[in-house]
């Protein structure tokens, strides 16, 4: 069989073993032989079930294949012969007498010999050799312990002893990408197609024929259930059904937190005997160890993650109606155990208050030039601020550059009151660029692209009324995506501003975007201020998720730094704060995090960092969270002056955090690191100053600190195009 062959009957046993097909996944690991499941295995030892364990055992060895073989036969029918005499059945202890062990009289007749006289004894532990024997339950754990040992040692398993590292459902996703690219073939390609069949491949009717229920309506639309049940997929074309969820108890052939056992010596087949199972005197015979020490069960790589869901399935979370093309399943939670890190190490300390003239909307630290902050307000100003002088470095505010080719909505609001509030500001990933998404229609890409130059910025009329959102993206280029009022998502281009794509079918404004890519997928979250979330991709064929955010909440959404974890943040009309983790291959709530006030002003903002910590801004404070627990970890109010609901982010490295103020300002705080990081820029700053052949000194340009790094003591000069400084308009 070839290589492809065989991985695809591990994917066949994953599935099976997922749909609870238990007595078939143990036939197809029995008929194939290509893994012997252990734990299956001593099952059916400590049950006793003789005929069961040797047709299993017969798919990978049979008696002569070699001596280990030959000696784990062995313990398996003597001890089912004693059983038989322990329970006085002396006609089924004959029968196992010549149908099992006499194939051994041509190997050691003498033994076999012995073996028969045991007939003859009123109680089988009157010989020498038998006088330990207790109960069935202690002889079955003993000759366990030495048939795992033999098995291990056994040339014929090896390869055979663990798994391969799956994640969760892969012929589910392999069978969902073949679907999608059958879709893209579609000379007529429906949104949302109805598949019915994987026994021919998928076609889309003519455009105008009748329209079968498309797979992806959610039921949760017009069902009274408590919880979407699942992330329906985001290859978004399938006919299959979520799978069931493992139960919180490891199953058969499953484990929920492996730990091998300690490797065994290498186990040489002894001579058969009487007695117990042992083998002291083999002991001093050199051994190496077997290349599989562990007897492991079906793992995957989500396994840990998936088994530990304290609720079973069929439960209220979980709607098995919905059809799957599951978002990609995360990542192990082995990832997320930063055991390193401790709350000393969240940015606590207030070290400046810089003062903005109006009340701060947004905030984003350059990317990697970390000294760097940028800010909006609700005035239309956007800033940028050098933390190591404490000066504004570049400042620009609300202006329509040409005015006569706007809408003539936006014309008009211009007329009535010409001011817009920021709603977002945020760096490109690389830093060259950032985007303004302003409260009126527009947004704006500044471009960065040498010593004291700013391009001239580009204006996109992006939303008929308020742009809620904006972010970078990058699926096969530069991006930016933008939501609105207008319950559009749009994906630009973010260098010459052509428009891309344009996601249709909220029924509410949109109120924030969250652009990632897993596993080579790029795809966009958007949320309303209704409390829906819709998931895209980037191909105009409608949205492949559509459920509810917690407690109908205007909702954030953000992945945690290495993209394993994905996390939401909102508030609802009535002032009830949610901030969720969420499990991605159910889409279902995962976490839900205690301690947000409970009649919260405005919408209240979070943040992520290290992979480890979660922030918000509530009740005047800001609050956090390992992300691992549910309860709160601590709470700052950064030597009071804070709103109610203040917006914060934190830097690249977690070592700042930008806090707004009630007072028009922003108040920067830090650990250790984070001013470590702020003297070495100030001192690489005056460094620079002093061998200036008599130059005037002037603020520092956001050019000036090339080796501000996010990393303490590393240079980003081989990493990053130096950003220039911007001055205002003149």
């Amino acid at each position: 069989m070839s290589s492809l062959s065989r991985e695809l009957v591990f994917l066949i046993l994953q599935f099976l073993d997922e749909e609870k097909f238990k007595e078939t996944v143990h036939k197809l690991e029995q008929e194939s032989g290509f893994y012997f499941n252990m734990r299956y295995f001593e099952d059916l030892v400590t049950a006793g079930e003789w005929d069961e364990v040797e047709k299993y055992l017969s798919g990978f060895t049979k008696v002569d294949d070699n001596r280990y073989s030959m000696k784990i036969f062995f313990e398996i029918r003597k001890q089912k012969y004693l059983e038989a005499l322990d329970r006085r059945d002396r006609a089924k202890a004959v029968d196992i007498l010549v149908k099992d062990l006499k194939v051994f009289s041509a190997f050691n007749e003498e033994l076999f010999k012995e073996i028969t006289q045991l007939l003859t004894l009123e109680n089988f532990r009157e010989n020498e050799q038998l006088s330990k024997y207790g109960d069935t339950k202690s002889a079955r754990g003993i000759m366990l312990a030495e048939l795992k040992k033999l098995i291990e040692a056994n040339p014929l398993f090896r390869d055979k002893l663990q798994f391969p590292t799956l994640k969760n459902s892969r012929l589910r996703t392999l069978i969902n990408q073949s679907l999608n690219w059958q879709h893209q073939l579609c000379k007529n390609p429906r949104s949302n197609p109805d598949i019915k069949t994987l026994f021919v491949d998928h076609t889309c009717g003519p455009p105008n024929g009748a329209r079968a229920p498309s797979p992806v309506t959610n039921p949760l639309m017009n069902a009274a259930v408590p919880k979407a049940g699942g992330f329906p997929p985001l290859g978004a074309h399938t006919a299959f059904p979520a799978a069931p969820t493992p139960l919180p108890t490891p199953l058969a052939g499953w484990m929920a937190n492996p730990s091998p056992v300690p490797p065994h010596a290498a186990t040489p087949a002894g001579p058969m005997s009487l007695g117990a199972p042992n083998n002291a005197a083999l002991l001093k015979r050199p051994r190496t160890p077997p290349s599989n020490s562990a007897a492991m069960d079906y793992q995957t790589a989500d396994s840990e993650h998936v088994l530990k869901r304290s609720r079973p399935f069929g439960g209220p979370d979980e709607v098995n109606t919905l059809p799957v093309n599951i978002l990609p399943v995360a990542y192990s939670n082995q990832s997320h155990g930063q055991s390193s890190y401790s709350s000393d190490d969240l940015p606590r300390n207030v070290i400046m208050n810089l003062n903005q003239g109006s009340a701060v909307k947004s905030v984003d630290f350059h990317p990697a030039q970390q000294i760097l902050l940028l800010v909006g307000t609700n005035m239309g100003d956007v800033m940028v601020w050098d933390l190591v002088s404490r000066e504004r470095i570049a400042f620009r505010n609300f202006k329509v550059w040409d005015l006569g080719a706007c809408s003539m909505p936006l014309q008009a609001s211009l007329a009535n009151d010409y001011t817009a509030s920021i709603n977002r500001v945020m760096w490109s990933p690389d830093g060259t660029l950032f985007g303004v998404a302003y409260s009126k229609h527009i947004v704006h890409i500044y471009s960065c692209s040498g010593p004291s130059e700013l391009r001239n910025p580009l204006e996109i009329e992006a939303h008929v009324g308020s742009v809620n959102d904006l972010a970078f993206s990058c699926p096969n280029k530069l991006c930016v995506v933008t939501c609105g009022e207008d319950r559009l998502i749009k994906v630009w281009d973010a260098v010459n501003g052509v428009k891309l794509y344009t996601f249709e079918g909220h029924e509410a404004p949109v109120y924030s975007v969250c652009p990632h890519q897993k596993e080579n997928i790029q795809f966009i979250f958007s949320t309303t201020m209704d409390g829906k979330i819709k998931a895209w991709l980037y191909d105009n064929m409608g949205s492949r998720v559509d459920y509810d955010a917690p407690g109908h909440s205007s909702t954030t959404m953000a992945y945690s730094a290495d993209g394993s974890r994905l996390f939401s943040c909102g508030t609802n009309k009535e002032g009830e704060s949610f901030l969720v983790e969420w499990n991605e291959s159910e889409g279902a709530v995962k976490r839900t995090y205690h301690g947000l006030g409970k009649r919260s002003v405005g919408v209240v903002q979070f943040d992520t960092t290290r992979n480890r910590f979660l922030a918000a801004g509530d009740e005047f404070t800001v609050k956090f969270w390992d992300m691992d627990s549910v309860n709160l970890l601590t709470t700052i109010d950064a030597d009071g002056g804070l709103p109610a609901s203040p917006c914060i982010r934190f830097n690249k490295e977690g070592t700042l955090l930008a806090v707004s103020t009630s007072d028009n300002g922003v108040k920067v705080l830090a650990n250790a690191e984070g001013v470590r990081l702020l003297r070495s820029a100030e001192n690489r700053a005056f460094d620079a100053s002093r061998v200036a052949s008599a130059a005037v000194v002037k603020a520092p340009t956001i050019g000036a600190f090339p080796a501000g790094s996010a990393v303490i003591g590393a240079s980003i000069g081989d990493r990053t195009a130096p950003v220039p400084a911007m001055v205002g308009d003149e």
